[in-house]
Order: C-alpha cells, then sequence, then structure tokens
C-alpha cells in the first residue's frame, strides 16, 4: 500500500473508517472461514476488534470467531478480570496460548531463570533471539520475556491449531514499527495471514467509536493509562482519563510501557510479535 493510500485512509471521516474496518473484516471471515482467529489482550484497540466483528456476525447472521489471548505471566488483575467478564457477556470462545514451561514454574518477577533448565523448545526460542548467556531474570516484559512468553505461544499455537489468518488491533500511529503494515500481511514460520482491521483509525477515534457505542473497556483506562501491558512493565502517564489527554502531545501512546521492548519491536516483530 503505498503512502497516498496510507493518507487517505486516516483522514476518512469516522463512518467510513468504521465501515472500511467492517468490510476487511467481513472479507477476512469470508477468506478465512474456521481458520481465522481474533487476538485480544484486553485493550481498547482488540477490544474494538472483537466489538465490531460481533456486529457483523450478528448483522449477517455469521457465526463469531473464535477469540486468542496470551498468557504473558504478569497480568493486571483488572485485565484478567475485563477478559473473563467480557467472555461471558459476550459469550466468546476464547482460546489461550502459553509457554507453560515457564509459567508452570511460578517464577517472581526479577526471579534467576537458568537457560539450562529449561526445555528445548524455549532455548530454541532464545537462540532465536540472540541470547547466549547462561541465564537471566524474569521479566516478563522483557525483549527475552516477549519472545518466550508471547512470540513463541503465539507462533506454537498458530502452528498446532493451523490458524490460518490472525486479525489484531494494531494501528498506523500507534508505533513506528507498525507504520507500513497492509490490511493482509502474510507471515511465514507459520505460515499465516495477519489481518489488521483498524490500521486507518487514530487513538482518538478508538475512544470516540469506544465510548460513543458504549463498548465496554478495562478501568484502568479511566484512572490515566493509555496504553495497557504487564504490571510491572506498564506506568500511568497521567491521572485523567486515558481519553481527556493530550492524545497529540508527541510523547506517544505507549510512551508508559516498558522502553527495551519497545526499542526492539521491529526485530520482535520480525520474530512473530504482533
Amino acid at each position: 500500500m503505498d503512502a497516498a493510500t496510507r493518507q487517505a485512509r486516516l483522514h476518512l471521516p469516522l463512518t467510513e473508517k468504521i465501515a472500511l474496518s467492517k468490510a476487511l473484516l467481513a472479507q477476512a471471515m469470508d477468506r478465512f472461514g474456521d481458520g481465522l482467529r481474533l487476538a485480544w489482550t484486553g485493550g481498547k484497540d482488540s477490544t474494538l476488534l472483537l466489538w465490531l466483528t460481533r456486529q457483523i456476525c450478528q448483522d449477517q447472521g455469521r457465526p463469531m470467531p473464535r477469540v486468542l489471548t496470551i498468557e504473558e505471566g504478569d497480568p493486571f488483575p483488572e485485565i484478567t478480570t475485563f477478559l473473563e467478564r467480557l467472555t461471558q457477556e459476550w459469550s466468546l470462545a476464547v482460546e489461550v496460548a502459553a509457554n507453560r514451561d515457564v509459567l508452570d514454574r511460578r517464577p517472581t518477577l526479577g526471579a534467576y531463570l537458568a537457560v539450562a533448565d529449561l526445555a528445548p523448545e524455549s532455548r530454541a526460542e532464545l537462540a532465536r533471539l540472540g541470547f547466549t548467556g547462561p541465564g537471566f531474570p524474569f521479566d516478563p516484559d522483557s525483549p527475552i520475556g516477549a519472545q518466550l512468553l508471547k512470540v513463541a505461544p503465539l507462533a506454537a499455537f498458530l502452528r498446532d491449531h493451523a490458524v490460518t489468518a490472525l486479525a489484531t488491533g494494531i494501528r498506523w500511529d500507534e508505533h513506528p514499527a507498525r507504520a507500513n503494515e497492509t490490511p493482509f500481511s502474510p507471515r511465514q514460520d507459520p505460515s499465516h495471514t495477519r489481518v489488521h482491521p483498524l490500521l486507518h483509525l487514530h487513538e482518538r477515534d478508538i475512544w470516540e467509536i469506544t465510548r460513543g457505542q458504549g463498548i465496554p473497556f478495562c478501568p484502568l483506562y479511566a484512572v490515566g493509562y493509555r496504553s495497557l501491558g504487564t504490571r510491572s512493565g506498564t506506568l500511568r502517564q497521567s491521572t485523567l482519563p486515558a481519553w481527556e489527554q493530550d492524545l497529540e502531545d508527541g510523547r506517544g501512546e505507549r510512551a508508559g510501557r516498558e522502553q527495551d521492548k519497545e526499542t526492539a519491536m521491529a526485530q520482535l516483530r520480525a520474530l512473530g510479535y504482533m
């Protein structure tokens, strides 16, 4: 997709942006059928993705696609509660990807994990990341943590469940590493297509739709968080609700996230991160 098309989509009226998102989602459901999953973190973007998909399914009599979430190892309790509540209220079929080799050890933040004690699959993921040390402190939001707890279990799930497409809530304006994404992006290892129906929405668009339509959202946004990651790696940027903050202040929506991982985003995305 060329730069002119991206700019045109970014400046569409909000009603046309919503219609475009729905059209992309409907196209994905037609094209991939049961092989499609909807990625859901409990954040505002992926929750809007689910809401738009439910609207299409209700209006057109389609079955709701299955939903995929990743167990990251250090969640906000508020996010866990929100996921559980909305799963019941919206009757979602939620599947979970998780690295049980690491998580079943129940490590605390900062606990030392010896590479030699990990399963071969986890050691192979560290090698892919270029890590050669004898061990590391447990930190789910570090690049090593992201590789072991997000990238690796996501790839394993897609491969083991023959998933042919994964729809995510990423946006062009969210992070520089995502600025050149396309609505349908073929991926390898494992082979599948990433579907990005919300690319053309701004952060302010997300809140205008969410609040205007009464879409549920995690209460952390109401107390100042603009972007949600792990509990240990996410800081509150303000005491104002996210939608009342200066969303064009130049700091970026993800300024409160763990910056080691943010800096390594391009590398992690090349390895399979969203």
